[in-house]
């Protein structure tokens, strides 16, 4: 499925997790713990005064100044390659997850239930001895089968089988159509890549050509132990393979615009459009053979793409298909190949020193296989009602605030507002977990069969989300489980998502001062909520249908101011050779921008007129941006750094801080920030969309 994220997720760890830890002197180094609750982090009102690093300007790097000590006295830990408040939080779910997971698994479970399933899963990853013991062979007769795969179309056949645990060079899913949101539909986009994104590929500096070096050792070496003769030469044409289908992968700014990725054809144009490959065998395969229609994303690539695969001989095909499945089971594979996958996906890529510790991978695993089971404790635990009624009264505040926003524009007309002001009020919040949770009954657990489990649970997910084609829409489904540290914005649904996990300190607590409240979970919730009107969000109304609702000048006016932030977010230099790119981060930064906004408003309405009380010297707007501050507190490593500029819709934290404070004038007055600072903007030069 495909949703706005606050976050970022994917290979990197979550870039969202944020609980503040205790520093130690200046002079000492520590490696940050997530032991201890990140309550008892936080000062009496929920600051963590012990961070500032009073020898920064705020004026000159807001970051800095809020997290500076913290900064200086902490190490990412080893099996990490980004660290700050958002992982410390998700550390913290992930130990209630483990506490959960390790007391269901040490109980006895009525076999076939979620309890057996979760408590037999976390056992057989855990299981080192056993998988180490079996070596290659789990997966030995799913090798031989693909090299008996003599044509493209069985190939196309083989990679459509959702059983199978194959990759493809393309994605698919089913979720809503985006021009008529009372049906459901399946996409179809570019993909198949073993690295990041095609410019790791096509690219020709330095670090790229290092990469790619690493890659092909990587697979050299997973491809000899899946038995393939000549595995350098193997993994040679494998990656030339891949190059080719780079080259027809659209830029990760394009694949952003809604205008370009809604391509809705019948499935004999599909034929038609993209020969080369056998359509009607993978999409029988998948159990999608009576669909008519289907939606592509990059169109060109996947035509590009087709080309390529029809041209490709079988030999590479087979050993792409190798490569790929070894390299997706190596999870759950014995140790050597595991570490051979790590060393250019956690090492190479992004400069994580140490694999995860072996509990902590299977507590991800059973989550992901059997979440909304384990989110059911969870929020019975670890989320009172107190929180979610808070969390109601916080995003209502906010949504009658940006409805005065809205009403107050000065850029937009009468005519686009009416439209504008439907969309906010249809705005559907859920808070927490669901209202009903998914059933595994139907998902097979075999504590002795490990892979042949994932290739089960991989074919479920799958037949689950199929399932939905011709059915009514389901407005209670969720896209994230409530032990996740993360929110999302859903434009099919018009929806703004907060699971449990990330309503914790510092984002929120309902014992916080309310100024620390809005400067963290209220800029959450208007980032989600900017989303809706962010450049692409925008191009969706109230009932979640892709259109234009804008007049033209309305249009060409946000146009305009949001270039005016790509500009500046494009002068950000990380490092002498890179710049962030604003076109790609732009939705990103506006959601950021008018989350800031709005929480800020917010908290001024919800004074009610009465002066904010100063706390240890602070004022309440101060409190609320050194709130704003601290919630992406981070350090991250120079190649996790790269990737995700390169690759990332997000801005780091750095600049999801500094690129978005700037831009607006109460913060200028909170800290007496004048011209000559380093962050300072003339009032003519801000950013002011919502």
């Amino acid at each position: 499925m495909s949703f706005y994220k606050i976050l970022i997720g994917g290979a990197a760890a979550l870039m969202l997790t944020t609980a503040l830890t205790a520093c130690k002197p200046a002079d000492q180094k520590s490696q940050a713990s997530s032991e201890q609750p990140s309550q008892a982090l936080l000062g009496n009102f929920g600051i963590a005064l012990e961070n500032i690093d009073q020898s920064v300007q705020p004026g000159d790097d807001f970051f800095s100044y809020v997290n500076g000590t913290w900064i200086a006295n902490t190490e990412i830990p080893a099996d990490k390659s980004s660290f700050g408040s958002f992982h410390i939080l998700a550390d913290q779910a992930q130990d209630r997850v483990r506490v959960i997971i390790e007391e269901t698994a040490a109980a006895e479970n009525k076999k076939g239930s979620s309890e057996q399933k979760i408590g037999d899963l976390y056992a057989a990853f855990m299981d080192t001895d056993a998988i180490n013991a079996a070596g290659i062979s789990p997966v030995a007769d799913d090798i031989a089968a693909i090299r008996t795969l003599d044509t493209h179309s069985a190939i196309a056949k083989a990679m459509g089988n959702p059983a199978g645990g194959l990759s493809s060079p393309f994605s698919a899913y089913v979720y809503i159509d985006r021009k008529d949101p009372t049906q459901y539909i399946t996409y179809l986009g570019q993909g198949g890549l073993g690295m990041p994104s095609r410019d790791y590929y096509l690219d020709t500096d330095d670090k790229k050509k290092d990469l790619r070096k690493a890659y092909k050792a990587m697979m050299t070496s997973l491809l000899e132990k899946a038995g393939v003769e000549n595995p350098g030469k193997a993994a040679g044409e494998v990656i030339r393979f891949e190059k080719r289908l780079a080259k027809t992968h659209w830029e990760a700014e394009k694949r952003r615009e809604k205008d370009l990725t809604y391509n809705k054809m019948s499935i004999s144009d599909l034929k038609s459009y993209a020969p080369g490959l056998d359509w009607d065998a993978m999409l029988d395969a998948a159990k999608l053979g009576n669909i008519n229609e289907i939606i592509l994303r990059e169109k060109s690539a996947i035509k590009g793409t087709a080309k390529v695969f029809g041209a490709t001989d079988i030999g590479t095909l087979q050993n792409y298909i190798i490569f790929h499945y070894v390299k997706d089971m190596a999870p759950y594979l014995p140790e050597d190949i595991d570490s051979a996958s790590f060393a250019f996906y956690g090492k190479a890529l992004r400069g994580t020193q140490e694999q995860r510790p072996r509990w902590k991978r299977a507590t991800g695993v059973v989550s992901d296989t059997l979440g909304e089971a384990i989110g059911e404790v969870y929020v019975k635990r670890h989320f009172p009602q107190e929180s979610k009624t808070q969390m109601r009264d916080l995003v209502e505040n906010l949504r009658a605030t940006f409805k005065v926003g809205i009403d107050n524009l000065d850029w937009m007309s009468a005519e686009t507002k009416v439209q504008a002001q439907d969309k906010l009020a249809k705005f559907n919040p859920k808070i927490g977990y669901p209202d009903k949770w998914t059933d595994y009954s139907t998902l097979t657990v075999d504590r002795d069969d490990i892979i042949g489990t994932v290739k089960s649970a991989q074919a479920w997910q799958w037949n689950d989300m199929i399932s939905d084609l011709g059915k009514p829409i389901d407005r209670d489904e969720w896209g994230m489980t409530p032990q996740t540290v993360n929110a999302y914005y859903n434009a099919a649904l018009n929806e703004i998502v907060f699971p449990a996990a990330i309503l914790d300190a510092p984002f929120f607590d309902p014992n916080a001062d309310p100024a620390v409240n809005y400067g963290g979970i209220g800029a959450v919730i208007g980032h989600e909520m900017g989303h809706g009107f962010d450049d692409q969000g925008r191009k969706t109304d109230g009932n979640g249908q892709e259109r234009d609702w804008w007049t033209e000048q309305d249009a060409e006016a946000f146009t305009a101011k949001a270039q005016a932030l790509v500009a500046q977010y494009n002068s950000f230099k990380p490092f002498e050779d890179v710049n962030l790119n604003g076109q790609l981060t732009l939705g990103e930064n506006i959601g950021d921008l008018t989350g800031l906004t709005m929480a800020y408003k917010a908290y001024q309405r919800s004074l009610g007129g009465k002066p904010a009380p100063v706390l240890e010297g602070l004022t309440g707007d101060q409190r609320f941006f050194l709130a704003y501050g601290q919630i992406w507190q981070s350090k991250m490593r120079e190649e996790a750094m790269r990737a995700r500029i390169q690759t990332g819709v997000h801005s780091l934290g750095k600049y999801r801080v500094n690129g978005i404070v700037r831009n607006f004038g109460p913060w200028y007055d909170a800290f007496d920030v004048k011209p000559g600072d380093a962050l300072y903007l003339p009032p003519e030069k801000r950013v002011k969309i919502w």
